[in-house]
Formats: C-alpha cells, structure tokens, sequence
C-alpha cells in the first residue's frame, strides 16, 4: 500500500514470535553510550543467549575494533537464522505500528512506524525535498553503515523522524480508534515502558495518510511558514540521520546498477521503516549533544581558539560547574556566545563577542573541527552532563557543554536556513531513544 504523494508506505512489519522475552529483544540504538562499554556489557550480560536485536546491530562502541568484518557476518547470518526459525515473523496484514513509549523523563511519547520513500529524500546541503537532514550529513561516516545494511537481510530501525502537526491530526487520534495491542513490556536497563498497537485497517491507515496529506498541502505548508516560494518539508530527520543517509546511498547504488529504474522501482530498499513523532508532542525534549575530545592539551587547545577569535574571545575561568553557569549567565549579552568547558584542572567558559554563527555549537565548531584535525585529536557525542562531568576531567580530555534549541522553531529554521551542525540536539536522553524492536525485510 504505497501514497506517493506523501513518500509513505504501509510496510509488511516482522515482529518476534511471542515466546521471545521483548525485554531482552529490544536494546537501544546503536550510537548511543559511545564512550561506556559498561553499559553494553551490561546489556550483553542482561541478554545472554536470548534472541536479541543486540545480535542483530553494530554498537558503535566497537566500531574501532579489529574485529568488524567478523562482526558484521555474524550479525548478517544471525538476520537470516532469526527468519528461518521463524523467531521474527510477518504481522498477518501490512500495518502502521503506533507507539506509545514511557521513558525515565515523561509518562508518554507517541509515534506512528512507517516505511518512508527514499525518493522523496536527499541528505545534500540545500535539499528541498520532501524528507530532509536536519543536521549535516558527514559522508564519511556512512561507510561502516553501508557494510552493515548491504547484505543485510532485515533492517531494524532506530530512526525518528518529525512532523509538524500542531493540531495533533496524524498520530494521535489514531489512540482514540481502540486498535489491536501488538506488545506492552518493560524495556531493559530503567529505560522504561512500550507498548504498541496495530493501525491495519483500511479505514484507520485511510485516517493518517489524509492528515499527512494535508499537511503537505503545498497551499497549506506556504499560509504556516510564510514560505510561498519553498517546496514542502513534511518530514524532518529526528534522530538516525546516518542511517537514513547509509539506506539511501545502498537505494542509489542499486538504481544505477540497474538496467532501468522500473526494474527495481518495486524494491523493498527503496523504502526505509522509521517512527514519525510529532514535533509537538508533551514527551518530546530536545536535548543539547555536547561535545568531549580526546588526545588534546586543553591549555594549548584553549590558546589556539583565543588566536583564532582573536579579541573577541575570552576564556574565563570557574571553581566549579555551578559556578561556571552563574558567572556566565552574568555576562552574556545578547551579541555574545557562552560555552562552558571542563577539564583536568579546571572549570570555565569560553566568552566570544559578535560570534560568527547563531548556534554556539556552530561557532565552536568552526575552530575546533580544523583544530582536532591538526592534533590528531578525537571527538565523542555526549548525551548528559552527568557522563561529562565524569569523563571531562580525565587527562587529554576536554568537555564543551551546549544549551537545548527550541523544537518549535526547528521545521522553520530548516526551510529557510537549511539543515543544523551535525550532532546539533538529540530527542531526550540517551535512554530515552528508539529501542530496536519491529523489522522488515529489504531483501
């Protein structure tokens, strides 16, 4: 069931076989805890040898170890063990899944899993349509994904993507229509409660595919957002903007492999099965993504970016984390950027007059990624201040903390001023995001 209009397919959903343990099957996405094997070796100990989406997912942890071809073949076989044995099975109609996800910050977050058209998606700078980056893509991170999915059998998403739905037409109403409860369990390591609900019937699909029909209406799309000489964004990356990005490079490669596109137009790659969410929702935090590097002097690294701003930069130095908020709340102006930093001897922020962006991440950023290439030095995405204060202060390291942006001015800000820095905000907490669970076959 496919409504190109709107780049949406009603997919044919696997789900595990109702002997599996869910709260052993669901683990959390991959790029998350990055820089905390503990918390996967807890959930590797947790899961044992229970069928898991943690056998079936490259954690990102790992990514630099030796080991990653082997990986990615055990990871590849255990795909088609899971189908053979029937562990994952098709749901008995094609279906939207309905979400509801109980995480350790707020009682409810909603979600409706579709397959989106990879058609209607192009993560290039100054893409217009109708699925877009709301960050910078970095191509150079998709190799390692593109190993993972293109001889996979499955995928399993932990995508989130966003729609503008103030009036609340798409994906809530559908609560209201008593639809059939698919699973309700807890998910591991505190992360919360999910339950999800089957949206099969013509009738119900028929009811979220006109809403987000008239949400794409271009007429409509150009009165919200003064936007009359824009084409319509109905869709805004989330969360999984590389993933995203690796299946649409694997769907590319495919096309121009092919003889025609016809030949291939009907492909189960063309589509990619994500979670909308609607940017409106009470249990929707935007959360800041800071910064720690590695392999660095921070003294010499903090010299450095004063040289590179030149007068306009101070660094002002702190007693502690507290401190270091009160003191810069005091000086900021409207003309200027505060980032705290820690490190191994110290507190404090970082002052720059008239800076060059409108994000401080951005402005940041316009030194520091030069600056790390330089030094050979690393960087790490960090959900939380909690892992910051702890892994900032360590020797050669060096933390930068961000301020949230606001959710509501996002789809906007995209029209106009196109996609963020890449790792600009993150949906929640790190325990908060999308656990692997349903499937879909792209083979």
């Amino acid at each position: 069931m496919n409504f190109d209009k709107i780049g949406l397919q009603v997919p044919e959903v696997l789900l595990p076989d109702n002997t599996v343990d869910l709260s052993k099957w669901s683990v959390v996405a991959c790029d998350q805890y990055t820089s905390q094997l503990d918390y996967w070796n807890k959930v590797k100990d947790f899961v044992a040898d229970a069928p898991s989406t943690l056998n079936v997912i490259f954690p990102e942890v790992y990514l630099e170890d030796s080991d990653g071809d082997q990986r990615i073949a055990n990871i590849n076989a255990t795909m088609q063990d899971y189908l053979d044995k029937d562990i994952l099975k098709s749901l008995a109609n094609k279906s939207l899944i309905l979400v509801d996800r109980k995480t350790s910050q707020v009682p409810s977050r909603k979600g409706l899993v579709v397959a989106l058209d990879l058609e209607h998606y192009d993560f290039n700078k100054g893409s217009q349509t109708l699925i877009r980056a709301t960050e910078g893509t970095i191509v150079e991170r998709l190799p390692p994904r593109v190993k993972v999915r293109q001889d996979a059998a499955i995928e399993l998403p932990h995508i989130m993507v966003l729609i503008d739905d103030p009036e609340r037409t798409v994906i809530e109403p559908l609560f209201d229509q008593n639809p059939e409860k698919l699973y309700d369990f807890e998910l591991m390591m505190d992360s919360g409660h999910i339950k999800g609900y089957a949206i099969d019937t013509p009738e119900l699909i028929q009811q979220a595919t006109d809403a987000l029909e008239k949400l794409a209406d271009p007429e409509v799309f150009a009165k919200k957002y003064n936007a009359k000489d824009k084409d319509v964004l109905l869709y805004a990356m989330g969360d999984g903007n590389h993933s995203l990005a690796t299946a649409k490079a694997i769907w590319e490669k495919i096309k121009e492999d092919a003889d025609s596109f016809d030949a291939v137009k009907d492909s189960p790659a063309r589509y990619a099965l994500v979670e909308l969410v609607n940017i409106h929702d009470e249990g929707l935090q935007f959360e800041p993504i800071h910064r720690l590097v590695f392999d660095v002097e921070p003294e010499k690294l903090l010299a450095a970016l004063q040289q590179h701003f030149g007068e306009k930069c101070q660094i002002i130095r702190c007693d502690d984390y507290a401190d270091t908020l009160k003191k810069a709340e005091a000086a900021q102006t409207d003309t200027t950027h505060m980032i705290p930093f820690n490190d191994a001897n110290s507190y404090g922020f970082i002052k720059i007059e008239q800076p060059p962006f409108t994000l401080e991440l951005a402005t940041l950023e316009s030194f520091l990624n030069d600056y790390l290439e330089e030094v050979n030095g690393k960087v790490d995405f960090i959900h939380g201040e909690e892992v910051m204060f702890e892994l900032g202060v360590k020797a050669g390291n060096m933390g930068f903390f961000f301020p949230p942006i606001s959710k509501h001015s996002l789809f906007k800000t995209i029209i106009f001023d196109g996609a963020l820095p890449r790792k600009t905000f993150s949906m929640g907490e790190a325990d908060e995001k999308r656990f692997y669970l349903e499937a879909r076959r792209i083979k």
